[in-house]
């Protein structure tokens, strides 16, 4: 591998939004191989990938041009969409679909700043997906065109030519994707969960049952996984988590509507409460359960499974403090560091997730003028938020 096509992979990988989009771009189509590749005249290779069909592609490894459809798509400098290629007029017989078994497939160009081809957001999948509908098309094309002005950003920090008209630029795009995922891709999801919700309500056959479940569950999955990137991106454009300040005078009791979720979610494991709040606590309730939920989610998935979770919740003369204390393999001091930065847990990331959940914690304590602390020992890992009486006004 020459040095340009190497900087051109640790350029990608320095972007922090890829792997989001990634994740949504799976999540929306369905498809279950996606990734942003490389393509000169003469190679592919792989900079940021998502595979749950185990491909085993990962950043750095190439493929032989000739038996892709990435150089058809450099080619023609066009996006190339096919929803099921068995069914294609053009592609049912070609030797690339044969070669590597899929069935759906997208192809969208990126560039660099000046018009330079870089190369592609791609997906592939055994399975015939619907692709090719205006909103997809618009959506994907949307996230292609965000990761060429990030790739443009990250070109010009690491030359020392940040340019303040190339900013704008890249602020804007960041705005339309949190407009798509805000209105766009809510509005068909509605229709995806309330037709679920409507279609549960009817007797159906025991198959039938299961599907119409495992659609409402999905949806519900996709609606948390945008949140999470909303929250994600107005963290990282400087706006911060916004919030809706009140007094909240049974905040114990949201605190336990939360625990008893995570508690019917995790049945194998075991989560012990001691909430002690008395009068009101002025915050925005909703944030403070998303951030609770964030904090157990994370001492569930990654604290010893037979042991407790505890929790602690104190809150007197407005002040709050929350406690959630797991045990387990300690955490080390360098990804202590680390934790709170997006996708850095430090131990095996949890695939149901995009890897924000203590990012998103950290940002929703800082909008409420508090912080968490994480202490980590042989015996047991301890994360702490605290807020003073009077949270920042947003």
């Amino acid at each position: 591998m020459n040095q340009s096509i190497a900087a051109d992979i640790a350029t990608i990988q320095s972007i922090s939004a890829v792997p989001t989009i990634l994740q949504v771009v799976a999540e929306m189509t369905g498809m279950r191989f996606i990734c942003v590749a490389r393509v000169t005249a003469e190679t592919w290779t792989t900079c940021a990938v998502l595979d749950k069909v185990d491909l085993g592609l990962k950043p750095g490894d190439e493929l032989v041009l000739a038996t892709t459809l990435c150089q058809e798509v450099r080619t023609k400098n066009a996006a190339l969409i096919i929803d099921h290629v068995s069914q294609d007029p053009i592609y049912h017989d070609h030797h690339t679909p044969k070669m590597y078994g899929f069935e759906s497939y997208f192809s969208i160009p990126l560039h660099r700043k000046d018009g330079e081809y870089f190369g592609t957001l791609c997906g592939i999948d055994p399975l015939p997906a619907k692709l090719s509908d205006t909103k997809t098309v618009s959506t994907m094309t949307l996230f292609a065109e965000l990761i060429s002005q990030q790739l443009e950003a990250e070109k010009r920090l690491d030359d020392s030519e940040a340019a303040l008209l190339d900013a704008k630029e890249t602020a804007e795009l960041r705005e339309q994707f949190i407009a798509v995922l805000g209105h766009d891709l809510r509005t068909p999801l509605g229709s995806i969960v309330s037709g679920a919700d409507l279609l549960s309500r009817h007797e159906l056959d025991p198959g039938t049952k299961k599907i119409v479940e495992r659609i409402g569950r999905s949806g519900q999955r996709i609606s948390s996984l945008i949140d999470d990137v909303l929250d994600f991106a107005r963290g990282r454009m400087g706006g911060g988590i916004p919030l809706k300040i009140a007094a909240v005078p049974d905040l114990g009791s949201e605190l336990q509507h939360v625990i008893s979720e995570l508690q019917s979610a995790h049945p194998d494991q075991r989560i012990q409460s001691q909430i002690d709040i008395n009068g009101p606590i002025f915050c925005d309730s909703t944030r403070i359960a998303q951030l609770l939920s964030n904090l157990l989610t994370n001492a569930l998935v990654h604290g010893a499974r037979d042991q407790p979770v505890n929790l602690r919740a104190v809150g007197k003369e407005g002040k709050l403090e929350l406690e959630v204390i797991n045990g387990g393999t300690p955490i080390d001091p360098v990804t202590l560091t680390r934790l709170f930065q997006p996708y850095r847990r430090g131990f095996t990331q949890n695939e149901d997730g995009l890897g924000l959940g203590l990012y998103i914690a950290a940002e929703i304590a800082h909008s409420h003028g508090g912080r968490i602390d994480v202490t980590s020992t042989a015996a047991t890992t301890t994360f702490t938020f605290r807020m003073p009486h009077e949270p920042v006004t947003p």
